[in-house]
């Protein structure tokens, strides 16, 4: 009893965090993306320029230049725009990822005079950096379902879908963030090899390849790496028209709550020492 007691008190825990800090989490967030652009001429509409700049880019490379096609089985209407919608929306997904946890490790770094206030929650330091990357990430998205709105002149009705898909992946990224944001303080170099983890990951993940490209033999490894399922259940929805994989996003999403209750309990176990280290 005890045993089950204290592994469901962390996670009321970390949902009564957010609930409590829902708008200083909010606010920090605005300012943090806000920041970002704070000085240039066209100010926050670089954030729906960059994604139509690089989606265009995508689609001249790959559609006119190296003419990619895929199989039968991930064919679109219009072939021409098939491997860099395909490409866009692999790079949804791990951007999510790669801007959360390449600055993770350096969170509490940068914020050392938060540190000093006993009373702010420093835990929210994560979901203002992942707020942050989602707004991005659902700019991203409206491009994309523009672009297949333009291209396929309807979008698929499973892209409500969407946010279902994502939401236990936010739950892991973070989950992990708070991993990094606390282990960052303590081992600098863990920053070093993220970068070189998200490298591999990157590659070893289905963004530049529907996983139905690799042998069956090797395809299952693919799903090791955690984007894989993601971003391959994100095209499912908004790129194929077909429902979620249930019974995989149901497993998915336990290990990613069970990710986000053990980043959050060694976040708070490890923050009495943030001071000294600091």
């Amino acid at each position: 009893m005890q045993a089950s007691t204290s592994l469901i008190i962390p996670s009321v825990t970390f949902f009564r965090s957010l609930k409590k800090h829902q708008t200083l989490i909010l606010q920090l967030t605005k300012r943090e993306i806000a920041s970002r652009y704070r000085g240039s001429l066209l100010g926050l509409l670089w954030a729906v320029i960059n994604p139509i700049l690089m989606l265009a880019v995508y689609t001249f490379i790959f559609g006119f230049v190296f003419k990619v096609r895929l199989d039968q089985e991930n064919r679109f209407e219009d072939d021409k725009f098939s491997f860099a919608l395909l490409l866009f929306s692999g790079l949804i997904v791990y951007n999510i990822f790669s801007e959360c946890l390449s600055r993770a490790p350096g969170l509490v770094l940068a914020n050392i005079n938060y540190v000093k206030k006993i009373i702010f929650p420093l835990e929210i330091l994560a979901w203002i950096n992942l707020g942050s990357t989602l707004f991005h990430a659902i700019i991203s998205l409206s491009v994309l379902l523009l672009a297949l709105l333009l291209v396929n002149h309807s979008i698929h009705w499973t892209v409500l879908f969407i946010p279902v898909v994502l939401l236990p992946f936010v739950f892991l990224t973070i989950g992990i963030s708070w991993f990094l944001a606390a282990t960052g303080v303590f081992v600098r170099d863990i920053g070093q090899f993220i970068g070189l983890l998200l490298t591999m990951l990157l590659f070893l993940s289905p963004v530049f390849y529907p996983a139905a490209a690799l042998p069956e033999s090797l395809r299952d490894y693919l799903f090791l790496n955690p984007l894989s399922f993601i971003i391959e259940q994100l095209r499912a929805v908004a790129l194929l028209g077909h429902l979620p994989d249930w019974q995989g996003l149901a497993i998915y999403s336990v290990i990613a709550l069970a990710v986000a209750q053990i980043g959050f309990i060694w976040f708070e176990k490890t923050r009495k020492g943030f001071a000294d280290v600091l």
